[in-house]
């Protein structure tokens, strides 16, 4: 579940080249078009999603890399 969720999120709100519900759990969403502003909207609706806050020491470009290290700092925080 957390991952079809990370998934619709990036959909919504990445606005990369290819459709998230395809990607590869390692490819990196900045190659795919994830821009810095478009991260931070990313993060908020992950929050909003999943009830959760970032911490500062996870706020850094790698956190939100990939779909399996969105998901990674997702569990870090106690979802999944």
């Amino acid at each position: 579940m957390t991952e079809q969720a990370i998934r619709k999120v990036l959909d919504e709100h990445a606005k990369l080249s290819v459709d998230a519900t395809d990607l590869d759990l390692a490819a990196d969403l900045y190659e795919l078009g994830l821009t810095s502003h478009a991260s931070v909207n990313v993060m908020l609706a992950l929050e909003d999603t999943f009830d959760v806050e970032f911490p500062d020491e996870l706020l850094r470009k790698s956190t939100f890399a990939s779909v399996d290290s969105i998901r990674s700092a997702l569990t870090e925080l106690g979802v999944g």
